[in-house]
């Protein structure tokens, strides 16, 4: 199958036709960026061929908003060596149109014959389902479909069977179906179809299964019988041998002797903390005499750092003294340059306002003037509007009515000419002299009149004819004109006119009014904004803000004489005050710093004078001596103490730490323990002792080993039933195994020309590779050295190159056995690495050698080495709209 030419109009996006044409027979590249219709016209070729056309279920093949529309697709293609073309119309008119070679079809019968041709089927109901699209929806891959596979195989497996038949022949027969048929309804039976028992089979090993679950059972519970009972002798002796023992009140002694030996120990401890409670205060009243004895004997060294603190002190004020008199000089300075640049600021906005003034009253001059013209304009379309207004008062009529009257007329006239048509024509052509009379009317010569009633004729001499016009369609008409006649009358008469010329004229005239009144209305608001008050408002308001500023010119003084010559503007002398103040507010604080420096070195002089003094004063005291010989005997007598104690201290530690008191509080604890866990073990062998003899009590009354017997004699009796079957389930099951096989392998000589197909391609993708298909004849089971899998298990862009090339091998296998075959690919393998996208393009030019390939893509870049002229949807887009624009009046 080989398509030539597509066009589609009125179509989604297509409203103007579109036409894709002068496609060839193998790979055609057709791109576009998104939304350029490339899915669009996929859809197209897919309605053209699956939807009816008598279906309501396409709106979405309906250009948006546009709800008159009628999808219409046309197509050009060639099969089984003759021409076909096809026009399919949908929704607001629905049409199928097939013309094959010289022979034509339409509707229904058109659609069979495509479905006849593609192998694919019509939807009962609704829009098509991909259940129904057979081969091309095998072929016809849909943008992000492409490693779906498995469902296309099934809805066209039929086909693809029937391509295989005729190639090979009819190797699967009908008998070899029955059979096999027959065994799985008698295996069926027996099992379910994942191979389950099932009925008195599964019955059968149910009980089986009870029966052996019972007899473990009761043998486990005749075991544990035997193990309790051993078990309560062992119990038995172990109880009556630690009663008599008693083993808990051996460590209830142990633990006493403990708790006495960790009771001395405290009391050591008691002792050793009050000494060293004792030690640390005569640690602290030492420490407090040294820093005692050391501040007495510190007080010549701070003499000396004093008496250097003076000097250093009077030094520094001397020097502070100096710098005063330049600091003094530096303010004064700063001080007058301030002054003088303030008074230059003065002079220059002096200056600057009087330029203001002035410049503020040429402005108001100039808004005062356009004022004063915009108010005269304004006061003359004032007056225009009005004429305007009077004009089209004048000349009101209702636009619709004289619309309406035009029509009237028109139809009074065409009624009348139809009348004419169909009158009773009356002709004469009289000798000299003589005459009729027609209604009264006398008539001579030679003319003619159409009759539409009822008329007499007066011939002189002979008598009266009636002439009275027939049809129903002069009846008819000769009331439709009395009727138009008497509306026309009534319509002018409501107008106020005499013709329709009067009410035309009156409707234009009324018309140019209303324009006038509009551009008259407009003109006025660009002129007066807010109306005419307000504009001679603001002109009364400018007049006056020009004498306040004439007035404010006047009383302005006028820069000194001395700064006329030398005009400063504002900016450049607050640039120099500005300067000039931080000059003077740098000499202040200058002055200010001197100061405080001046003050603080005098303050620091005379603190110094006074601490000298002061400790002067301290070093010449007698007591001071007295003092310090006080301390040394104190510090003596406490050295002693200390010593003794920390003796004491040390020979305490020694001796609690050779009792280990952590050690006895842990064997404390451990006795404790152990006297707890021998008594609560006893207790639990006694509890356990009274419930093996109620258990063994219990079990001995149940009589489990006549049970055990009972059941035993019942598993007999099963198996002997459950063997019968047991052999006949295997012997179907081998039965069916063997026809199954022997099936698959008729299957696989069917498989063989779509095995050789796929291989082809496969090679080329993935060398030393295989890809096995189903007696479904579905892509299966993937196998490429040691790996082994299935299609569905590889990633996403390895599924769908390996849907593409099973598509293809599909393709090839339908050609071989004379089926025709177009595949059209929408923006596939987009998920291909550029190793793999290479080795498809490889593949893909293979293909079209022997099939017509559509690819649509909206990456061109990536397909510009495929080896064919890619074509742009939108330059195609384009010419459309240039034609159309060209043939447009």
């Amino acid at each position: 199958m080989k398509l030539r030419r597509l066009q589609v109009e009125q179509l989604r996006q297509f409203r103007q036709p579109f036409v894709l044409d002068d496609l060839k027979s193998g790979l055609n590249l057709i791109h576009g960026p998104n939304e350029s219709g490339k899915s669009t016209l996929v859809r197209a070729i897919r309605a053209a061929f699956f939807e009816r056309y008598r279906t309501s279920s396409v709106d979405d093949l309906r250009p948006w908003g546009d709800s008159a529309a009628a999808p219409t697709i046309t197509l050009d293609f060639e099969a089984r060596q003759k021409s076909w073309h096809l026009v399919k119309s949908f929704l607001q008119r629905k049409r199928c149109d097939l013309k094959i070679d010289s022979d034509s079809y339409s509707e229904d019968e058109a659609e069979e014959k495509l479905a006849e041709l593609l192998g694919f089927q019509f939807s009962a109901k609704g829009v098509s389902k991909p259940e129904h699209w057979g081969v091309p929806g095998l072929l016809w891959v849909e943008q992000g479909t492409g490693q779906n596979i498995e469902q296309a195989v099934e809805h066209a497996g039929d086909h693809l069977k029937s391509a295989l038949n005729s190639l090979v022949g009819e190797v699967a027969s009908t008998g070899g179906d029955e059979l096999i048929e027959q065994v799985k309804t008698r295996w069926g039976e027996l099992f379910t179809p994942t191979g389950k028992p099932r009925g008195d089979y599964q019955k059968l090993e149910k009980e089986r299964e009870e029966h052996h679950q019972e007899i473990n059972d009761l043998h486990a519970r005749v075991q544990k019988y035997q193990e309790q009972v051993d078990r309560l002798g062992k119990l038995t002796r172990d109880y009556e041998r630690t009663q008599h023992e008693r083993p808990w009140e051996e460590a209830e002694r142990q633990l006493e002797q403990a708790r006495e030996r960790y009771r001395q120990v405290e009391k050591l401890e008691q002792q050793q903390a009050r000494e060293k409670e004792i030690l640390n205060h005569l640690q602290s009243r030492q420490q407090l005499l040294r820093q005692n004895q050391e501040q007495l004997e510190s007080l010549n060294r701070k003499l000396d750092v004093r008496k250097a603190e003076l000097d250093k002190a009077q030094r520094e004020l001397e020097k502070a003294e100096a710098r005063s008199p330049s600091i003094t000089n530096s303010v004064q300075e700063a001080k007058a340059a301030y002054d003088a640049a303030t008074r230059q600021v003065h002079q220059a906005r002096l200056h600057e306002t009087r330029s203001r003034l002035e410049r503020e009253i040429h402005r108001l001059e100039q808004q005062n003037q356009t004022l004063t013209q915009n108010l005269e304009r304004a006061r003359q379309c004032r007056q225009e509007l009005d004429q305007a207004r009077e004009q089209a008062r004048q000349n009101q009529i209702d636009g619709q009515a004289v619309k309406a009257l035009k029509a009237t007329e028109h139809q009074l006239k065409e009624e009348t000419i139809r009348s004419q048509t169909i009158a009773t024509r009356l002709t004469w052509q009289l000798e000299p002299g003589a005459r009729l009379a027609l209604n009264d009317e006398p008539l001579e010569g030679q003319g003619e009149k159409q009759l539409l009633e009822e008329t007499s004729l007066v011939v002189p001499g002979v008598g009266t004819l009636g002439i009275t016009p027939g049809g129903e369609d002069l009846a008819s008409t000769r009331r439709k004109l009395s009727t138009l006649e008497q509306s026309l009358g009534e319509q002018m008469k409501t107008l106020g006119v005499d013709s329709t010329g009067q009410a035309e004229h009156r409707l234009t005239a009324c018309e140019a009014a209303e324009r006038t009144l509009q551009h008259t209305r407009e003109l006025l608001k660009s002129l007066a904004p807010v109306g005419m008050e307000q504009l001679l408002a603001d002109q009364k308001e400018t007049q006056s803000q020009l004498q306040n500023a004439k007035t404010e010119l006047q009383n302005s003084p006028a820069p000194e004489a001395d700064q006329q010559g030398q005009a400063t503007d504002v900016v450049s002398a607050e640039a120099a005050r500005t300067k000039a103040e931080t000059r003077l507010a740098e000499a202040e604080a200058e002055e200010r710093k001197h100061q405080t420096e001046f003050l603080t070195r005098r303050q620091a002089r005379d603190n110094a004078r006074g601490e000298w003094q002061q400790l002067q004063d301290e070093v010449q005291n007698p007591e001071r001596q007295k003092q310090l010989k006080s301390l040394a005997t104190e510090l003596a007598e406490i050295e002693e103490k200390r010593g003794r104690l920390e003796a004491s201290l040390q020979a305490r530690e020694q001796e609690i730490q050779q009792a280990h008191p952590t050690i006895l509080k842990q064997d404390i604890e451990r006795y404790q323990r152990s006297i707890s866990n021998l008594r609560q073990t006893q207790e639990e062998r006694q509890r356990e002792l009274r419930d093996i003899q109620v258990r063994l009590e219990a079990w001995g009354a149940e009589g489990l080993e006549e049970q055990l017997n009972e059941k035993v004699a019942d598993l007999e009796q099963c198996n002997r039933r459950y063997q019968e079957l047991n052999r006949r389930a295997r012997a179907l099951d081998l039965l069916l195994t063997l026809l199954t096989e022997k099936r698959q392998a008729l299957t696989r000589r069917l498989q063989a020309p779509l095995q050789k197909h796929l291989d082809h391609y496969l090679s080329l993708l993935f060398p030393q590779a295989t890809l096995e298909v189903d007696e479904h004849l579905r892509p299966g089971t993937f196998t490429r050295g040691t790996e082994l899998g299935q299609i569905a298990e590889l990633s996403f862009g390895a599924r769908e190159q390996m849907g593409l090339i099973s598509r293809l091998a599909y393709a090839d296998l339908l050609r071989e056995a004379g089926r025709p075959t177009l595949v059209i690919l929408d923006d596939t393998l987009v998920h291909s690495d550029t190793d793999r996208l290479d080795d498809m393009k490889r593949i893909l030019f293979d293909a079209a050698n022997r099939h017509q390939i559509l690819l649509f893509t909206c990456h061109p870049e990536k397909w510009s080495d495929v080896g064919v002229v890619p074509r742009d949807i939108l330059a195609m887009k384009e010419e459309v709209h240039l034609e159309a624009r060209a043939k447009a009046p």
